[in-house]
């Protein structure tokens, strides 16, 4: 008799044993020979060694498939110990699958391009309007390749600046007042990563979100970086941010420079940013257009609405 302890710390445990341990029973009932306790994220299993062999390949496996989609049946068991394909196929083009297990791609050309200029350059600047996609695009590809090990962390970053609302009068201490700025964030990889391996992620620090002002200081290595409504940061901020980069870091810059809150007269980090590395090597840019928004329909025309008004005001500024 062996015994033999199987870590399952890359998967949410929840997801991996399944509704009730449905998931568990499937595998018990499969195993007779074997005694399985499953708790937290180990599975201990006791009994001879030619069934552990057996049964450690066949965890890997489901694990594997648990890890890809975000989701784990009984069908899925049983379809994987008897050597059959996935019921759910590979979409040919998915970066990810939500906690749903629905695939997520790209779509339309500025986000194809998105994906493409990711894997040519290490700093990559996605420029575009609102509901185009650039940081949920950005924050897959992140996840993509924390799931694919080629990185150790995610980092993703916004500016805390007040568009409206006074940050002093929000309720609460310095994160609760953060928090709501960096909501979308959360949001994004709500949809793509298991609620319970999430709080883990960040609680480890695998995952983190903070806002731009913390990033001061440090060296940022082995990880997907992502600065989101880079559009209203100073100069010197971006400038700050973007020397932050370490080794076999990708950092991915996203903002919408029609929505800039920085105060009157005060230059945006990331218009001048675009000026100034324009045609630097190894910097990617992309620049998407009201035609990628993904959005619900009426965002594209509200966007273009406010394009023609704009187009409309530099004319008869013209004029005057």
């Amino acid at each position: 008799m062996i015994e033999k302890h199987i870590i399952l710390d890359d998967v949410d445990p929840v997801v991996f044993y399944g509704v009730n341990n449905s998931n568990m029973h499937a595998l018990k009932a499969m195993y007779p020979k074997l005694r399985i306790v499953a708790r937290g994220e180990v599975v201990k299993v006791i009994g001879d060694e030619e069934q552990m062999a057996a049964i450690e390949e066949h965890i890997e496996k489901l694990r594997r498939h648990c890890l890809e989609y975000n989701t784990l049946e009984e069908q899925d068991v049983v379809r994987i110990h008897r050597g059959e394909p996935s019921a759910k196929g590979k979409e040919k083009d998915a970066l990810v699958y939500s906690v749903q297990g629905r695939p997520i791609v790209a779509r339309k050309g500025g986000q194809q391009r998105l994906v493409r200029l990711y894997g040519e350059n290490d700093l990559l600047f996605a420029v575009g309007p609102a509901g185009s996609g650039k940081t949920y695009v950005s924050i897959a590809l992140a996840v993509r390749a924390l799931k694919n090990k080629e990185i150790r962390k995610i980092i993703l970053s916004r500016p805390a600046v007040e568009a409206g609302e006074k940050l002093g009068f929000l309720p609460g201490d310095m994160r609760d007042k953060i928090d709501p700025y960096l909501q979308p964030l959360y949001d994004a990889l709500e949809d793509m990563i298991p609620a319970v391996k999430l709080h883990e992620m960040m609680e480890q620090k695998t995952i983190e979100i903070a806002p731009l002002a913390f990033m001061r200081g440090r060296t940022l290595n082995d990880a997907v970086v992502i600065l989101d409504e880079a559009q209203n940061t100073t100069i010197e901020q971006i400038k700050m941010f973007l020397t932050r980069m370490g080794t076999n870091t990708k950092m991915i810059i996203t903002g919408d420079i029609s929505q800039i809150d920085l105060p009157p007269r005060t230059r945006s980090g990331l218009v001048d940013a675009l000026e100034v590395l324009r045609g630097v090597e190894g910097i990617g840019f992309v620049t998407m257009t009201k035609e990628d928004i993904v959005r619900h329909r009426l965002v594209s025309r509200i966007v273009e609405a406010y394009e023609r008004t704009k187009n409309t005001d530099n004319e008869s500024i013209d004029k005057d």
